[in-house]
């Protein structure tokens, strides 16, 4: 009834799922900064996230820490799990599990990574993933795992159909806080499920983002913003103090920069300024 990539970008450890079951966010992924990602699912058993993340915290592999969890459990048949460490990775598919049902992992430049899914239309789900995630190596975490879900639902996904999505990150000191998340986004009911949730990696990217593609605000550039600014309220003799205020009030401050306006930050500003 799901599927779902967990992988390693460097120091960065996530997880992206989409599944014909509402608010799959709550079921499915998990990851500790440090030690790894983990994707429990098919008839998921939520406490393996936090068993299977305490394994690899104690050094041990995702292999080894599968077999352990799997050993204690009547009904690991009829489960999957999607495992990545710093150094190590591991996909489970019990025997019981619904067809079409498998997976596949390995790792590359950047990280290990592992792919799984049930109920899917066919094994051409998690080969699509396989694919993208490999060719992908160009992008973010965050930005790769959604990229190999949507190859997935483009190649037949759940063959039940679309409901919930959700992407999970975690890296050392991100976050809006640097707490350590870098991205927790869910879509609980949705009917193109996969695609909302790029949606939502689009908006958290412009909202937490660095500053790229920097303009210098300066000659007819700052003329416009300081006109765009005051349509908006925010008319002031410096349009970097203005930028600032209302940069604040829209919470794009996170791409606030002294050199400039930041290329996205402006592209917002032309179009809820017109």
């Amino acid at each position: 009834m799901t599927f779902s990539v967990v992988g390693q970008v460097g120091d960065a450890f996530g997880v992206a799922v989409a599944s014909r079951f509402i608010a799959v966010g709550s079921v499915v992924p998990a990851a500790r900064v440090g030690v790894g990602a983990v994707a429990t699912q098919a008839m998921a058993k939520v406490s393996y996230k936090e068993d299977v993340l305490g394994l690899l915290a104690s050094g041990m592999g995702a292999p080894e820490a599968v077999a352990q969890v799997s050993s204690a459990d009547e009904a690991a048949e009829h489960r999957q799990l999607g495992v990545v460490g710093v150094h190590t990775q591991a996909t489970h598919t019990g025997g019981e599990c619904l067809t079409w049902a498998g997976g596949a992992c390995g790792r590359d430049v950047t990280g290990g990574w592992a792919i799984q899914g049930n109920i899917l239309t066919g094994p051409e789900v998690v080969e699509r993933m396989r694919e993208t995630w490999l060719a992908r190596t160009d992008l973010p975490l965050p930005r790769r795992l959604v990229e190999t879900l949507l190859a997935g639902d483009a190649a037949g996904g759940d063959a039940r159909g679309r409901q919930g999505a959700a992407l999970y990150a975690v890296a050392p000191g991100a976050g809006y806080d640097a707490s350590g998340v870098l991205a927790d986004l869910r879509v609980d009911d949705h009917p193109d499920a996969a695609r909302e949730l790029a949606r939502l990696l689009d908006e958290h990217e412009l909202v937490f983002g660095a500053p790229e593609d920097v303009v210098p605000l300066e000659g007819a550039l700052a003329q416009e913003v300081a006109e765009r600014l005051g349509r908006l309220g925010h008319a002031h003799e410096d349009p970097a103090a203005a930028l600032t205020a209302w940069a604040g009030e829209r919470n794009l401050e996170m791409r606030l920069t002294q050199r400039g306006i930041d290329a996205r930050v402006l592209e917002v500003l032309r179009r809820e300024s017109p």
